[in-house]
């Protein structure tokens, strides 16, 4: 029943991004853009938290954009699933991700918001709506704040910034940096000592770095590496606690084949 749901949902706002795009181009002339992307890492880290151990994800990408708009769907394959407490080895699709989403510049700041639901296997769906300010200039800083509706409502912020330089001919390095705060509204998203009491933490820092080397006209690899780790002790406790391993800090990584149409 559930992919059923995935696959209506995901067939209406498909059925919608075209045809606005249809409308759209009969009146300009700009076209729409897609991105493909196929991720494989070796490891699957979320706000900090392990979604996977020991395993190798596979992660495919498809982002439709035009005249400020997108519609994005990522994937998240685990090829050698486990859970905590309990042991299990079998290829697993875990997460289906889908976001709409809108930006515009206005001078010297970009402003952007969106919604995305979070099909997740195991346990409930989530959703979130969420808006972004990035200044356009050195670092790109950017702070995104994301609003949880579904259930256990809280607030998640986010601070980053990111770089690319130039390296030889087309090839750059890519840096980032960021930082993240827990807000939450509901007592069952509490601390570890303190049940009952809400978590309101810096939650987790990452660092991250890589290069894109374009290989063809539309085509490029993205090799990368991250470490991800917690900001305070609240944060330290939460994140061993709900994790895999038992580890609070991961450092993990892999390589995007990026397609741009």
């Amino acid at each position: 029943m559930k992919m059923k749901r995935y696959a209506l949902i995901l067939g209406i706002v498909t059925a919608i991004f075209c045809s606005t795009c249809s409308l759209a181009l009969a009146e300009d002339a700009a076209k729409p853009t897609a991105n493909l992307d196929l991720g494989i890492f070796s490891q699957y880290i979320w706000r900090g938290l392990e979604q996977s151990y020991n395993s190798v994800v596979i992660e495919p990408s498809l982002t439709l954009g035009y005249q400020g708009f997108s519609f994005n769907v990522w994937g998240n394959l685990d090829t050698d699933r486990k859970l905590r407490n309990l042991e299990t080895h079998s290829s697993k699709y875990t997460e289906t991700d889908m976001t709409l989403a809108y930006a515009k510049d206005l001078g010297p700041v970009k402003l952007g918001g969106g919604y995305i639901y979070y099909a997740l296997d195991g346990t409930q769906d989530s959703q979130e709506l969420f808006a972004s300010a990035t200044l356009n200039t050195l670092l790109s800083p950017t702070l995104s704040l994301y609003r949880e509706i579904a259930h256990n409502p809280s607030w998640y912020a986010n601070l980053g910034i990111s770089q690319s330089v130039p390296v030889i001919d087309k090839i750059t390095f890519d840096m980032g940096a960021s930082a993240g705060y827990y807000y939450s509204d509901n007592s069952d998203f509490s601390e570890v000592k303190d049940p009952g009491t809400k978590y309101r933490a810096f939650h987790n820092g990452l660092l991250s770095a890589g290069f894109t080397i374009p290989v063809a006209q539309f085509l490029s690899v993205k090799p990368m590496i991250a470490y991800s780790f917690p900001l305070s002790g609240t944060a330290d406790d939460y994140i061993t606690a709900t994790s895999i391993s038992n580890h609070s800090s991961f450092v993990y990584g892999g390589v995007t084949l990026s397609a741009a149409f």
